[in-house]
């Protein structure tokens, strides 16, 4: 009974760290220790959307014009953990998953959405932002220049794959 109970938390945890939520991709993370694992033993900084999927206007204005958008996967996959914090009106969360969204939001201080915390590979927040107007390409500009930016600055965080 015990070795069943491990396998369905495991199989629960395994299903609820990668989402099919923004961008309508697989590489959207839900479970944030996942997420903050795997930037550090990536060395990718972390895009945290904080966001209501089915109710917010600028939320899915935000996943329609930038994050469903080929030049964002692509930036994203190189160089980004995504991470989707949801805080519908429609959909059910599990409650252990709405219990995580709620600290991070308190954690981050988030009092809107969208919300967009950009973090470096550790959870250090580098920036907080929203909606911005002029698609995916200009996105992906403005959020490589923050990275550039923070890691002249601070360095790059922990990860793997640095040298």
């Amino acid at each position: 009974m015990k070795r069943m109970m491990i396998l369905f938390v495991s199989l629960f945890a395994a299903t609820t760290a990668i989402a099919t939520m923004p961008g309508g991709g697989e590489m959207w993370r839900t479970n944030m220790a996942e997420a903050i694992k795997e930037a550090s033993n990536s060395g990718k900084y972390m895009l945290i959307d904080f966001t209501g999927s089915d109710w917010c206007g600028w939320c899915i204005k935000l996943d329609k014009e930038v994050f469903s958008q080929q030049e964002f996967k692509a930036f994203a996959d190189d160089n980004l953990v995504l991470v989707s914090l949801d805080f519908p009106k429609k959909k059910q969360l599990d409650d252990d998953v709405k219990r995580q969204n709620a600290h991070w939001q308190e954690i981050y201080g988030i009092r809107g959405y969208p919300t967009i915390v950009l973090a470096d590979p550790s959870g250090r927040p580098v920036a907080r932002f929203g909606y911005r107007k002029g698609g995916a390409q200009p996105y992906v500009d403005f959020v490589s220049d923050l990275i550039s930016k923070d890691k002249q600055v601070f360095g790059v965080a922990t990860g793997a794959s640095q040298h």
